[in-house]
């Protein structure tokens, strides 16, 4: 598996949103509902959707977060992996 980081990329190519939180001075990470797992809250974009609020909606769905802000961190990509759980 090799992983890539991106300077930019065209908006429309972007799939997914991972967030990288904190609160109360720390991380905050999900159990997965499907795999015995804790990962960083994210998911897929819906169509017609910004990434900015795909970030937004799924960090509300899953850590039931009201009142936050969102900063970009960076684009990358993951090559090798045949699927996404």
């Amino acid at each position: 598996m090799k992983v890539n980081f991106y300077e930019q990329v065209d908006d429309e190519l972007l799939r997914f949103a991972v967030i990288i939180a904190r609160h109360n001075g720390k991380w905050v990470f999900c159990k997965h509902r499907e795999r015995d797992t804790y990962e960083l809250p994210g998911g897929h974009r819906e169509p017609g959707e910004q990434i900015l609020d795909t970030a937004r909606r799924e960090l509300q769905e899953e850590t039931g977060a009201i009142e936050f802000s969102l900063h970009p961190v960076c684009v990358y990509s993951v090559i090798g992996k045949n699927r996404v759980n």
